[in-house]
């Protein structure tokens, strides 16, 4: 069962969910710092910036490791 987990997270499927995860991570942060804003509160703001680096860092990774599966793929090139 652990073996097919892990294998599970290597997969298009388990990509495709992972960047579906994390797009809505993003849109947690967008109102996290639309509230900063709003409550003029910089630190929260900063939070919200350090938060959305991280998402994007993990957006370029899944996107590599998609890019990588679809080697063998002729189809995606």
């Amino acid at each position: 069962m652990a073996k097919k987990a892990s294998n599970f997270k290597k997969s298009k499927t388990g990509l495709y969910i992972s960047l579906g995860s994390t797009a809505f991570g993003a849109i947690t942060v967008a109102k996290q710092a639309k509230l900063a804003r709003e409550d003029n509160d910089v630190l929260r703001l900063v939070d919200a910036a350090v938060s959305a680096a991280a998402i994007v860092t993990g957006l370029a990774i899944l996107y590599r490791e998609l890019k990588r599966l679809g080697d063998d793929d002729v189809l995606l090139g």
